[in-house]
C-alpha cells in the first residue's frame, strides 16, 4: 500500500454488488507491437501456414471462451463471441491477407494488421450501427490474432503473483473472459453501464464491480491501493484507516446477512403481522425456472420470449418456440408461467431481421409494435405459447402497450391463433388469462381504459422510468438522471395499483426495482398485487418482509407521499430498512 497518498474517492455506477479492497492492477490496451520484415518469395507459403495456424489457435481460444460463457451465464451472454468467430470465417478478410502477402512481399503480422486496419477504418465510418459495432469485433480479433503470431501470452492477470483489483479504460468481451477469476477481487472501469459485458462476467462470479468512473484509470499510481463499493458506486484510492474500519463492519454485515437468509429461507413469505407476499421469477431460460423452483417462489412472474429470438440470432420457428415454452411451463408446473410476447427493439437487436438504424430505438419499431406489423412472426409465437398452455398454467402479456388500439388488435391476432388451433384440432386453453405491461407514460394515463381489456397489469419499470424521465437508461451520460424514487413513478405505480384494484385487475411489478428490498414496504402499502424479481433476490426480500408490519409501511408511504425529491424518499427508504434490519446484522 502507498501509505503516503492521500485518500481519493471517485463515484460511478454500481454494477456488481460487493466489496472488495487490494492492490491496483492496471489493465492497459496497448497495441501488440506489429514486427516488420522481408519474407522470400519462396517462403511466402510458409508464412501463409503461419496465418493459417494462428487461426485455428485462435478459433479454439474463442470456442473455449465462448463455451465457458454459455456454462457460466447462458447462451445469450455467449452469444457475444459468435461475432468473433464470424470475424475468423470471413473469407473476404482472410483472401485479402493472403493476397497482401502474396503482392507485398512483407510477414504475415505486417500484412494482417494493415488488412484489418482497413476494414475497421472503413466499418467504423458507416452509418449502420450493426457494421459500426464489427469493427470493434474486427478489432479485438486482429489483437488477439497478432498475439498469437507473435508469441505474446495473453494480456491478463496469469502472472500475478496474488490477487488484485482489476482497473481498466474498458473491458472487452474478450478480455474479461481470458481473465483468471481466482485473481481478481474486484473491477473497476472508467467506461461502461450496468449492461457491459464486464458487469455481466463479475455477477455471474460474484465479483464487486464500479463501472462508469470516467478518468479514474489516469489518476492511479504504482503500488496504489482501491477499495471498491458495488453497492453504492464508490471507488476509494488508498483508503484511510477510517474508511477501512467502516467497510470491515459492512463486509461483516453482508456475511451475517447472507447466514440469516440461509436459516429463514424455508420460511413463508408474510409481513410481520401475517399479510401473505406473492414473489414471482423473472427468467429466460428453463433453467433459471429451474433455480427459481429452489428459492420458493410461488411462479414465474416475466418470462422473456426474446431471449430464445436472441440466443438463436434467428426468428424460430413455432415448433421450436412451442418446445421451448413447453419445457418452462412444465419446470414450472403446478406453478404459473406469464409468458410475455417477442419484446425486441432498443438495446435487443435481432441481426436477421435486418432492420434500418433507428436514431432513438428505444422509443421505435420495438415489442407490441414489431408484433402487429409482422403478422406471421406474431401468430408463430402466439400458436406456440398457446399449445404450451396445455402442460401447466399460463398466462399471455403484451410489452409496451401506449393505446387501447394495440391492445385490441394483438388480442384479435390471438383470436386468430386460437381459430387456427381449432382447425388443426390442436388443444389449447382456451381461457387463458390475457395481460399487458404497463411501461409507457400513456398508458399509466389511460390504464382505466386498458384495465376493460386485460385480467392482469405488469408494470416494467424499467421502461417506465426511462420514459416518464426522458431518460435513456444505457447511457452513461445521463446515468444519473435515471431516478426509480422519483416522485412522478411513486404517483405513476399508486394510479396503476387503485385502478387494478377498482377494476379487479391483479397488479404485479416486475421490473429492477420489485428484486430492491427498500422498495418492498412503499409497494406493498401502494396496493400491489405480486412483485416477480430475479429468483437470488427473492430471500432477501422474504427476509426483509417478515421485519414490518403493514401498519408500518403504510405510515411510511404516507410520509413518502408527501415528498419532493428523489434522494429525500431514497433516504427514507434506506432509513426504514436499516431500522429492522441493522441490529440483526451487527
Amino acid at each position: 500500500m502507498n501509505s503516503s497518498a492521500k485518500e481519493k474517492v471517485f463515484y460511478g455506477i454500481p454494477a456488481s454488488p460487493g466489496v472488495a479492497r487490494g492492490q491496483v492492477f492496471r489493465f492497459l490496451h496497448g497495441k501488440v507491437e506489429v514486427p516488420k520484415y522481408e519474407v522470400q518469395e519462396a517462403d511466402q507459403d510458409s508464412e501463409i501456414s503461419r496465418f493459417e495456424d494462428a487461426l485455428s489457435q485462435t478459433k479454439d481460444q474463442i470456442t473455449k471462451i465462448r463455451g465457458e460463457v454459455a456454462k457460466n451465464l447462458g447462451e445469450k451472454e455467449a452469444s457475444i463471441f459468435d461475432a468473433h468467430l464470424m470475424v475468423l470465417e470471413d473469407k473476404a478478410v482472410l483472401d485479402d491477407v493472403v493476397a497482401e502477402i502474396r503482392k507485398s512481399g512483407d510477414n504475415v503480422e505486417q500484412c494482417l494488421h494493415r488488412v484489418t486496419q482497413r476494414y475497421i477504418d472503413y466499418f467504423s465510418q458507416l452509418e449502420d450501427e450493426y457494421l459500426r459495432e464489427r469493427s470493434a469485433d474486427l478489432k479485438d480479433i486482429s489483437k488477439r490474432l497478432l498475439g498469437n503470431l507473435v508469441g505474446a501470452t495473453a494480456a491478463g492477470t496469469a502472472f500475478l503473483d496474488e490477487p488484485r483489483i482489476l482497473v481498466s479504460e474498458d473491458l472487452s468481451p474478450s478480455d474479461t473472459a481470458s481473465l483468471d477469476g481466482d485473481k481478481i477481487l474486484g473491477i473497476a472501469t472508467d467506461a461502461g453501464g450496468r449492461t457491459s459485458h464486464a458487469v455481466i462476467m463479475a455477477r455471474s462470479s460474484g465479483v464487486p464491480a464500479v463501472v462508469g468512473l470516467r478518468q479514474m484509470t489516469d489518476q492511479l499510481s504504482e503500488g496504489d491501493t482501491l477499495l471498491i463499493d458495488g453497492f453504492e458506486g464508490i471507488a476509494i484510492v488508498n483508503p484511510s484507516e477510517t474508511t477501512l474500519f467502516r467497510y470491515g463492519k459492512v463486509g461483516q454485515s453482508r456475511k451475517r446477512m447472507k447466514d440469516l437468509l440461509l436459516e429463514e429461507a424455508s420460511l413463508p413469505a408474510l409481513t410481520k403481522d401475517g399479510e401473505k407476499v406473492v414473489f414471482l421469477a423473472n427468467a429466460d431460460s428453463s433453467d433459471e425456472v429451474r433455480k427459481s423452483n429452489d428459492h420458493d417462489c410461488q411462479g414465474v412472474g416475466l418470462f422473456r420470449t426474446e431471449s430464445i429470438f436472441l440466443r438463436k440470432n434467428e426468428i424460430p420457428s413455432e415448433d421450436d418456440q412451442f418446445n421451448e415454452y413447453r419445457q418452462i411451463v412444465e419446470t414450472a408446473n403446478p406453478l404459473p408461467v406469464t409468458i410475455r410476447t417477442l419484446d425486441l427493439g432498443g438495446d435487443k437487436i435481432l441481426d436477421s431481421i435486418g432492420r434500418e438504424k433507428e436514431e432513438n430505438p428505444f422509443m421505435g419499431f420495438r415489442a407490441i409494435r414489431y408484433c402487429l406489423r409482422n403478422p406471421d412472426v406474431f401468430l408463430d409465437q402466439l400458436r406456440a405459447i398457446l399449445r404450451a398452455s396445455t402442460h401447466g398454467t399460463v398466462k399471455i402479456m403484451f410489452p409496451m402497450v401506449s393505446g387501447v388500439g394495440e391492445l385490441v388488435r394483438a388480442k384479435e391476432f390471438l383470436s386468430t391463433a386460437m381459430r387456427q388451433l381449432r382447425e388443426k384440432n390442436i388443444e389449447f386453453n382456451d381461457k387463458i388469462e390475457v395481460g399487458c405491461m404497463i411501461e409507457t407514460p400513456s398508458a399509466v394515463t389511460i390504464c382505466d381504459l386498458l384495465a376493460s381489456e386485460v385480467d392482469f397489469f405488469s408494470v416494467g419499470t424499467n421502461d417506465l422510468v426511462q420514459y416518464l424521465l426522458a431518460v435513456d437508461r444505457i447511457n452513461n451520460e445521463i446515468a444519473y438522471l435515471y431516478e426509480p424514487h422519483h416522485p412522478a413513478v411513486i404517483r405513476s405505480l399508486k394510479r396503476v395499483f387503485e385502478i387494478g384494484k377498482e377494476y379487479g385487475v391483479k397488479v404485479t411489478v416486475c421490473g429492477e426495482i420489485a428484486g430492491d428490498p427498500h422498495f418492498l414496504p412503499l409497494l406493498l402499502a401502494l396496493g400491489v398485487n405480486s412483485l416477480s424479481a430475479a429468483s437470488p433476490m427473492l430471500p432477501e426480500l422474504k427476509f426483509f418482509a417478515r421485519r414490518f408490519t403493514m401498519a408500518e409501511a403504510r405510515k411510511l408511504t404516507d410520509h413518502i407521499l408527501e415528498m419532493k425529491r428523489p434522494s429525500e424518499i431514497n433516504q427514507s427508504l434506506k432509513n426504514f430498512y436499516e431500522e429492522r434490519v441493522s441490529d440483526l446484522i451487527k
